[in-house]
């Protein structure tokens, strides 16, 4: 059984920079997509980026900001990587995994999903 384990959120300024990162155990492979979500309180919870299956597609909230990154040397890990940071970015960041190839942004989509890591973004 996969797990998902997210690392790397802290508290920034509005301008800074994070990078997040995704640890899967279990099998996985670079025709799995893993993505990134997010969540603020009281909101949706966001799709923010995903990759896998040949694929890299990006949500609205990050385009030029936010790079997903994931190596096909080591397809378990994911990252991302967030610059020029905003307090409307502050949210609990997830991790989740869909079998194949997934293009669609739906959280629906992603049948595993990690504990989250927080973000917070002071102005």
């Amino acid at each position: 059984q996969v797990q998902l384990v997210e690392s790397g959120g802290g508290l920034v300024q509005a301008g800074g920079s994070l990078r997040l990162a995704c640890a899967a155990s279990g099998q996985i492979d670079m025709s799995d997509t893993m993505a990134w979500f997010r969540q603020a309180p009281g909101k949706e919870r966001e799709f923010v980026a995903s990759v896998g299956g040949g694929a890299v597609v990006y949500g609205n909230y990050g385009t030029g900001r936010f790079t997903i990154l994931r190596d096909s040397s080591k397809p378990t890990m994911m990252y991302l990587e967030m610059t020029s940071l905003k307090p409307e970015d502050a949210a609990v960041y997830y991790c989740a995994v869909g079998r194949g190839r997934i293009i669609s942004d739906s959280s629906a989509d992603f049948g595993i999903w990690g504990q989250g890591t927080q973000v917070a973004v002071s102005s």
